[in-house]
């Protein structure tokens, strides 16, 4: 083993040969393969790497990781039997006598398959084809295909949204309603980090084990932004790394056959804003689609305010859209299973594929990257009397801008150097707004570890 200048953390140079997709390739697909992990996108690719080399980690700070490795490096070889990647100053940690850890390379090779597919599928001259709902559809279902993880099979993929930071209370009830989802043979999918993303895995790789069901599916869909302060849980076995958070979320409601939400912060609230956006379209009022909040006791006054925020923005038609349900792990499975039951008929009547939900319609405005500029957030409209898929597509760019600040290290950038964003709209809305956030502080719901201080000002 090695040592770095700045790090006492052991450190390990590695030479691994990639299988499955990455191994079956042309000569011609290894080249531009390795220019676009050599070009301006090596940044990127580096960071990304570094999260899934120390999966596990406690922190959400996206630097952390590059400061205790500063030396760290990846390079990608062509190879005549296909390619090579070349590991420098790597975490030790993340090998075993001197053998990377096999489901740690997994993900390692899932990050260079989906960086590179983006840079060469992607690029410059596929602008157009993003500029229309259906060509960013395509591109999601091309991201999903190319990773494998598109499997024509009943009906089963759960997936489950929350906070990174919770409670042990509640972290625990995560891995109870993932147990009793497995128990029912249902796979689990989530953003692939710690707290709510990892219990619910958990908890169905013991109900699958008991079930004997094999091939068992814990899919984590992160990208670019958000991996590094979120280090992919050790659980996940299927990693796929989309090109921004607006793709990421239509990955989630593509291949969910319902979705669970537990307790969570402004990213849990970004993602329920953005699928009620959606299911109160009225191309979309007849889609089956189960959607459950679902926590331990305590977290009932959580989902109360949740439900009052909604309520107050959306207007009440929202409410009918999910379930509530408090402290009862073995009713969120029974309901969801029962839910599934409906999204699988449903599809078959509408000869809608099972895998990749196409009958749902997702407007451009809510496909269209968002970049949280000081001048973005402030130009917000945040007011009443708007239609509410449409207030709904804002109040969801709102939160992902908070995200952006809090975790996201261009984000945190432009806080560093022009200071907090600032939020207009409605006075009860902004008053609402700031009560939500306030609460989500104090239950410290914005980070692991630290002090918050805060990315945002909201001004009625």
């Amino acid at each position: 083993m090695n040592e770095t200048v700045a790090s006492t953390l052991p450190v390990q140079d590695a030479r691994i040969y990639p299988r499955g997709g990455l191994d079956v390739l042309s000569r011609a697909e290894v080249a531009r393969l390795r220019d676009a992990s050599s070009g301006g996108m090596h940044d990127l690719l580096r960071r990304c790497a570094l999260a899934v080399l120390t999966s596990g980690s406690a922190s959400d700070d996206p630097r952390a990781a590059r400061d205790l490795y500063p030396h760290f490096d990846i390079q990608v070889t062509q190879q005549d039997r296909g390619v090579r990647i070349d590991l420098k100053n790597a975490p030790a940690m993340a090998f075993v006598d001197g053998k990377i850890i096999r489901g740690v390379a997994e993900l390692l090779f899932a990050v260079v398959r989906d960086l590179a597919w983006t840079a060469i599928e992607l690029g410059p001259e596929y602008a157009e084809d993003l500029e229309s709902s259906a060509g960013i559809t395509d591109a999601v279902f091309g991201l999903l295909r190319n990773a494998r993880v598109l499997r024509p099979a009943d009906p089963n993929l759960v997936v489950c949204w929350g906070g990174h930071s919770i409670s042990r209370e509640e972290y625990l009830y995560t891995k109870q309603v993932g147990y009793e989802l497995g128990l029912r043979g249902l796979d689990i999918c989530t953003g692939c980090g710690p707290g709510a993303m990892k219990g619910p895995m958990k908890g169905a790789t013991i109900a699958h084990a008991k079930q004997r069901k094999a091939d068992n599916r814990y899919i984590g869909i992160t990208e670019p932004g958000i991996i590094a302060a979120e280090s992919p849980n050790p659980i996940v076995n299927e990693l796929v790394i989309m090109p921004d958070i607006e793709k990421r979320l239509e990955a989630f409601v593509r291949m969910a056959h319902g979705i669970i939400v537990f307790p969570g912060g402004v990213g849990t609230a970004e993602e329920i804003l953005y699928l009620l956006g959606i299911l109160l379209r009225e191309e979309n009022a007849q889609v089956p689609f189960p959607l459950i909040f679902t926590g331990p006791t305590i977290a009932a006054p959580y989902f109360e305010q949740i439900d009052r925020f909604i309520r107050l923005t959306l207007g009440e038609e929202a409410t009918s859209r999910y379930r509530i349900i408090i402290g009862d792990p073995q009713d969120v499975a029974r309901t969801m299973e029962a839910g599934i039951r409906q999204v699988r008929e449903a599809r078959i009547a509408q000869k809608d594929s099972f895998y990749f939900n196409w009958g749902l319609s997702i407007p451009l405005e809510f496909q269209r990257p968002f970049q949280p500029t000081h001048e973005a957030m402030a130009s917000l409209d945040l007011h009443h009397g708007r239609q509410a898929s449409a207030l709904a597509a804002d109040l969801r760019r709102a939160f992902s801008g908070i995200v952006a600040g809090n975790v996201k290290e261009d984000g945190m950038r432009r806080i560093d150097e022009h200071g907090p964003f600032e939020i207009h709209g409605a006075p009860d809305m902004m008053q609402a707004l700031d009560g939500l956030l306030r609460a989500f502080v104090e239950q410290r719901r914005m980070k692991i570890a630290g002090e918050y201080r805060p990315c945002y000002r909201v001004v009625a």
